[in-house]
């Protein structure tokens, strides 16, 4: 997987000459020492790389090109200390192509009441010079996230962390690459769309491969190959199913190390495929997907390639969090008085990063794709927040729908039900929650996350500029319905300038 800690956001401090040379040099010391702490946070996983202060148009549209270019920038956090006329700004953010953070913050934490003068007024001038900028952003319609507080808080540092993990998610998916394997399945609306359209929103591509392109590397492998990946999953796995058959293991293992050899030959980020079209398998891959997952590749059931995109960006954001992410499905509802709830599934392909005990390793029937039965893993999951998101193509856009949840433990085993399964309340309720998502148009696939939250989305959605739409323990249908049809005027006025 793409690494975060192979990424940086580089720290410009803005400021001007009319405050003296003294000035200058105080403001350049503050913006290193604060660059500095930030880079050391253990919050931040990428590098916070300082860089001179910016004090002409010059130099700001210098520094915003240069950043445009430099492959490891994912994006600017910009500061203002004292006082930036916001017009030297004008060039250098119209140039800037990389997402902006712009970090309202100031050197001092409390006002030092008995010593405070001019000088210091006009050295510490944050708040004034702050709200100048902001104009000019929000003047050139500028997207970019706002985090205000004191510079050694926690807090900043959280939020400042949350927006560059998805600042090297959204660099890596404007350059992705979507295998899509055969087609998508037969007549299922959601999971089309418009690819174009998508390259040019979101820089990630989608082509398509016939099944014979991967069978040629399933029959590639070797018995040796196999047979030491089938070591490895009873190493890993738990094997002590009645179910569990060594040769659909080995079957599975081989489609494994055909797949993965696919693509990381072809340098995909994500893949899908559909049960309707894998002639030349002997199975329906379920471990060898789920695996997959695992090491960071996006996934999409039924030729749903939007899925696999976002599936992928949020595996490289989360990497290092606690939680683990997967391609989920709502699958059946637990309708109940003191809360109802829903478990979601898929016929084989939950990522284990998701896991809450080690994954049972087991071999069973599949009443669908007319395969040999596929090997899968088997698990709950645990209880505890998580977002389910989806990405649809609306026809004249792209939305993102979150839904905020609350995952909890089954009740009861569910010794029949041979596939990974996760049980959640989603938030304000199910009746609001599905209401709300059928009204947004939302998939059937989403992203489930424990790892990610919805502020990651509202930070992607803002760094591609595409519509969002949450659901959460605010939400009333009635307000819903009046924020879906006012957003159709504005994307309808606006979609141009997205």
């Amino acid at each position: 997987m793409i690494k975060l800690s192979d990424h940086e956001v580089w720290f410009i401090t803005g400021s001007q000459h009319l405050y003296g040379e003294e000035t200058l040099k105080n403001v350049a010391k503050h913006s290193e020492e604060i660059a500095k702490y930030l880079n050391d946070s253990r919050e931040i996983p990428v590098d916070v790389v300082h860089k001179p202060i910016v004090t002409t148009p010059e130099q700001i549209a210098t520094v915003c090109r240069e950043a445009n270019v430099t492959d490891r920038c994912v994006g600017i956090v910009v500061w203002m200390h004292t006082f930036s006329p916001a017009k030297m700004w004008i060039k250098g953010l119209q140039l800037l192509n990389k997402p902006m953070c712009h970090l309202h913050t100031q050197y001092n934490s409390e006002i030092p009441w008995k010593e405070i003068d001019m000088d210091f007024m006009n050295e510490n001038q944050s708040a004034h010079g702050g709200r100048e900028f902001g104009f000019m952003a929000g003047r050139l319609r500028k997207n970019r996230k706002v985090v205000t507080g004191h510079w050694k808080d926690e807090n900043v540092h959280q939020k400042l962390g949350i927006w560059s993990r998805v600042a090297v998610g959204w660099h890596i998916l404007q350059t992705a690459k979507i295998a899509r394997i055969g087609d998508n399945m037969r007549q299922v609306a959601v999971t089309e769309g418009d690819k174009v359209e998508a390259q040019m929103r979101f820089g990630f591509s989608v082509n398509g491969y016939g099944i014979g392109d991967i069978v040629e590397y399933l029959n590639a492998v070797t018995d040796k190959e196999t047979d030491a990946l089938v070591a490895i999953y009873k190493e890993q796995y738990r094997t002590d199913s009645p179910s569990f058959n060594e040769n659909a293991v080995k079957d599975a293992a081989r489609i494994e190390l055909g797949l993965r050899a696919f693509l990381e030959e072809g340098g995909f980020g994500g893949f899908t495929n559909t049960f309707e079209d894998l002639h030349g398998f002997k199975q329906l891959p379920g471990i060898p997907t789920q695996r997959l997952m695992a090491d960071g590749y996006g996934y999409g059931g039924e030729g749903d390639w939007k899925t696999a995109a976002l599936l992928h960006a949020v595996k490289v954001m989360t990497q290092g969090l606690e939680g683990g992410t997967s391609f989920m499905e709502d699958y059946t509802y637990d309708f109940r008085k003191d809360g109802s709830r829903v478990l979601g599934s898929h016929m084989l392909e939950i990522c284990p990063s998701i896991a809450s005990e080690k994954p049972k390793l087991e071999v069973h029937p599949l009443s669908i794709g007319g395969k040999e039965d596929p090997a899968r893993l088997v698990f709950n999951v645990g209880a505890g927040p998580a977002i389910n998101v989806a990405l649809m193509d609306m026809g004249n856009r792209f939305r993102l729908v979150v839904n905020e949840v609350r995952t909890v433990e089954p009740d009861h085993d569910l010794p029949k039900l041979p596939v990974a399964r996760a049980l959640w309340k989603p938030e304000p309720d199910l009746e609001t929650a599905a209401s709300a998502w059928i009204l947004a148009g939302g998939s059937h696939h989403t992203v489930y996350s424990k790892a990610a939250t919805t502020e990651f989305m509202e930070d992607l959605a803002e760094m591609a500029g595409v519509e969002l739409l949450t659901i959460d323990n605010n939400t009333v249908v009635r307000d819903f319905k009046e924020k879906l049809r006012w957003n159709e005027v504005y994307y309808h006025l606006f979609q141009n300038n997205m």
